[in-house]
């Protein structure tokens, strides 16, 4: 089986990367290594690898030879969408219209899609929900999603945030950012603290992508949340639960988050399939105290 994973320099892209390669699978990496090569350089030796370097503006070069398509790439988070718009519209929606314009009946598409779009409900969340995308970001997603779905042969996963260790690190993710910030300033400013978020390791991650295209079957032409229903969490739970490891100080702010999301969401459809996050986040504090540790040291390094 032939195996495409776009984005694959990426956060979540280098650990499924790993994975199948793990596993077996001919892999394809495509990336536009816009953060370089030295996340994937680990990989690079490994004979059943592909790296391709391309702009997935341009579509996918010889789509057609992959049974499987990990669409990964794009442009991902709050932050990054606020400040590229249109870039967020040409990566996130065109470039997608022009994948699902190239799919064949017999492929499998599995469509990396988010939590986010549920907005600010406040309430649980499953996916039969109304999306309420208050960003650039999960407004790009959900539209990614009904391009896509037009198609039978695709499965959509809605992710909850991110949070571990992987070679192209994200700072910017909420748990992966507190306990930075727990370990380095000493002190967490809370921005709507009562807001919740709903979470999932990068190594469960990973295994989610290769567990929907083993159950293709059974998944497609469906969208799934992609989590656990045990990782459900306000930002000030997530900071206690910081605070049982690292000594630091909460402040509480008045002012209000401009990317407020505050929901709850369901995970039985994919549970009931016999998926299941395996990491909790006291699992993945442990990791990343022990890295930033690290990388505190090898950052030193590199500067002798």
């Amino acid at each position: 089986m032939k195996v495409i994973v776009t984005g694959g320099a990426g956060y979540k892209g280098t650990v499924l990367t790993k994975r199948l390669l793990d596993a077996g699978y001919d892999v394809t990496l495509l990336d536009n290594f816009m953060y370089g090569y030295e996340p994937v350089m680990h990989l690079a030796t490994n004979k059943k690898l592909n790296i391709v370097r391309h702009d997935i503006r341009n579509g996918i070069p010889g789509m057609k030879d992959y049974d499987v398509i990990f669409h990964l790439a794009g442009i991902s988070g709050f932050p990054a969408c606020a400040s590229n718009p249109h870039s967020a519209q040409l990566i996130n929606v065109e470039a997608v219209r022009q994948i699902a314009n190239d799919l064949a009946p017999g492929q499998m598409l599995i469509n990396a899609s988010t939590t986010s779009m549920y907005g600010k409900s406040g309430e649980a969340c499953d996916e039969t929900t109304p999306v309420d995308p208050v960003s650039t970001y999960a407004q790009t997603k959900y539209a990614a999603e009904q391009i896509l779905h037009e198609k039978p042969n695709v499965i959509s996963l809605r992710f909850a945030t991110v949070f571990g260790f992987s070679t192209r690190m994200r700072m910017d993710l909420m748990i992966n950012d507190f306990v930075y910030k727990a370990i380095k300033e000493r002190v967490i400013v809370l921005f709507d603290s009562f807001a919740k978020r709903t979470f999932i390791h990068v190594e469960d991650a990973a295994d989610c992508y290769i567990f929907a295209m083993r159950n293709f079957d059974a998944m497609k032409g469906g969208i799934f949340n992609a989590g656990g229903n045990s990782l459900n969490f306000s930002k000030e739970e997530v900071a206690e639960k910081i605070r049982k490891k690292v000594d630091f100080s909460i402040i509480n702010s008045e002012v209000r988050d401009k990317d407020l999301r505050h929901f709850i969401v369901n995970f039985d459809r994919i549970e009931k399939l016999g998926y299941k996050p395996q990491k909790s986040i006291e699992d993945g504090v442990d990791e990343l105290i022990r890295i930033y540790g690290f990388y505190e040291y090898y950052s030193h390094y590199r500067t002798i």
